[in-house]
């Protein structure tokens, strides 16, 4: 299995910006032209693309659609998007637009046997559930509410009802550039017989390969990137040896 590292592109207000355990307010990183910011990734060589649009998690209405039309429609990358996803139109509106794999969060966890529908429908491949963790527990609503359920227990429900892979976040170290907390993806991944992308904390090359080497398919980075604190090419080259 081929694992992916996905620069993390998340729409706020028309902005590329990443936030502190998905606060709004408490943005490390704010910049303009989040095009620009795609196209950089993919200039260093980066394959794939990881989007969320922010406002469309915390309003449920996907505001920064035209921006990401133009990334989608400008950039021969294999791109995941989240973030305001509640529909069945939704879901079908993004893989016509060329989006590779559509993840699926709150209107997964309030409604399971739409991801049956949609894996059968589109092909479990196009279709990633999102469970994002805090304080052992997965919430929903863009990170605001807590449920009483954990990670591995949902992980196996939706794949059971078809999902074809599962991103991670651990929200207690998204954001805050100090490292991961690798038992919680290692539980999931062992759990698991779907991919399994994990987020949250990614802040070195060790990370990374820690990460790939616990089994995950993928990992998520975002806020290091962009500060420099990890640097993007040196972690794809040492993905390759």
């Amino acid at each position: 299995m081929t694992f992916s590292l996905f620069p993390a592109v998340d729409l706020r207000g028309g902005k590329c910006v990443q936030l502190v355990q998905g606060v709004p307010g408490s943005e490390v990183i704010s910049l303009d032209n989040p095009l620009a910011q795609a196209r950089r990734w993919a200039d260093l060589g980066s394959r794939v693309l990881h989007i969320i649009d922010l406002d469309g998690a915390l309003q449920g209405v996907r505001i920064n659609a035209p921006i990401l039309k133009r990334i989608v429609g400008e950039l021969d990358l294999y791109i995941q998007v989240g973030g305001g996803i509640r529909s069945y139109e939704d879901v079908r509106s993004l893989l016509d637009l060329g989006v590779d794999r559509v993840i699926m969060g709150t209107a997964a966890l309030r409604q399971p046997d739409m991801v049956s529908s949609l894996s059968s429908e589109f092909g479990s491949e196009h279709i990633m559930v999102a469970l994002d963790v805090k304080g052992g527990f997965v919430t929903t609503e863009g990170w605001q509410r807590s449920l009483s359920d954990r990670a591995v227990e949902l992980g196996r429900l939706f794949q059971e009802l078809g999902a074809g892979s599962i991103l991670f976040t651990n929200i207690d170290t998204e954001g805050q550039q100090r490292g991961i907390d690798p038992a919680p993806t290692r539980d999931l991944v062992r759990a698991l017989r779907i991919p399994v992308v994990a987020a949250g904390g990614v802040t070195t090359v060790e990370d990374v390969l820690m990460l790939r080497d616990l089994g995950a398919a993928g990992a998520v980075v975002g806020t290091a990137i962009y500060t420099g604190t990890l640097d993007f090419s040196l972690a794809l080259e040492a993905l390759r040896s």
